[in-house]
């Protein structure tokens, strides 16, 4: 007999593990069966990928010939050889440290802050909020407000203030790409996560803030700390890695803003570095390497968050 999730799971003394996990997915059967379809996906699109990658990463693999097994040489090359790489870990570590936390905490914060108004209120601001992570148009509102020439909004009321004499190159300058990129991805960061912790504030029991009440908690900072946020740990924790993934994997805004490459590598990121050398050069071996990489340092970001989140209320 033993004790899994808080309930007894009795496994006969004539039954080996083996036999017991058997016959209890013979008595689900129709749960596994139901199950069938997206664990086959899910096995075919994401875990057969991801192990085929870990082992083109020591070869070398043009996608014409068979690949040749090179063992670490990708790896060395890639730290001892490849300073762009250098640069792109450097890049994507300050976008990461920044947006990551940064768009986690915006969604955090709006989503307790919409919580606290009307149904009706809250669907409509929910929406407004919402908007900017779905909208195809985004990235053109932010191209025509800093356009480089003086029809962008920017130039214009700058021009006008008499703070500036000629148009600036704001997606050209090496020293405005990156703020106005962190800020873009911060203004479409209240997606998914977003949503998720709008739901977890809505299913938080209610009777547990007049449990606090006679415990001694006496305000609604108190309240956050430690109800709602020990209550919704499994939406925090999903939400947490929705903004680590979007913060490492954010590539796609900057190519957006300031082409491919961006002005001397300035916002060069590993995202940038996969790109190029899988579906410019076709060096797979190569790509797979810094993918696997990038892999590895999303799982040691999301580990970290996991351990900080157990912390949270307690």
């Amino acid at each position: 007999m033993s004790k899994k999730n808080n309930e007894t799971v009795v496994i006969r003394a004539d039954m080996t593990k083996t036999q017991w996990t058997i016959r209890e997915m013979k008595k689900y059967k129709v749960a596994y069966l139901m199950v069938a379809p997206f664990f086959i996906l899910f096995f075919m699109f994401t875990v057969v990928p991801v192990v085929l990658s870990f082992l083109l990463g020591f070869t070398t693999f043009n996608m014409l010939e068979w690949p040749k097994w090179v063992f670490m040489d990708n790896y060395i090359r890639l730290f001892l050889d490849d300073e762009i790489f250098l640069l792109a870990i450097k890049n994507t570590l300050v976008f990461a440290a920044v947006t990551g936390p940064g768009s986690y905490l915006l969604s955090l914060f709006f989503a307790w802050f919409i919580n606290e108004l009307r149904p009706k209120v809250r669907a409509f601001v929910t929406l407004l909020f919402y908007a900017p992570s779905i909208s195809g148009s985004v990235y053109l509102i932010w191209t025509v407000v800093f356009s480089g020439d003086q029809y962008g909004f920017a130039n214009a009321w700058l021009t006008k203030l008499g703070l500036i004499n000629k148009p600036i190159l704001w997606f050209q300058n090496e020293k405005y790409i990156v703020p106005l990129i962190i800020a873009v991805a911060l203004w479409t960061s209240l997606g998914t996560s977003f949503l998720t912790l709008i739901a977890g504030f809505q299913v938080v029991d209610r009777s547990l803030y007049e449990a606090g009440a006679v415990d001694g908690v006496k305000n609604r900072w108190q309240e956050l700390w430690f109800i709602t946020l020990p209550y919704m740990r499994p939406q925090l924790l999903l939400s947490a890695i929705l903004a680590i993934t979007g913060a490492f994997g954010f590539g796609g805004v900057i190519t957006a803003l300031v082409g491919f490459p961006s002005p001397n590598y300035c916002a060069w990121t590993i995202m940038h570095h996969l790109e190029d050398y899988g579906w410019s050069r076709f060096e797979m071996g190569y790509a797979s390497a810094i993918a696997t990489l990038l892999f590895l340092m999303m799982i040691g970001a999301n580990l970290l968050v996991n351990k900080l989140l157990r912390k949270v209320g307690t």
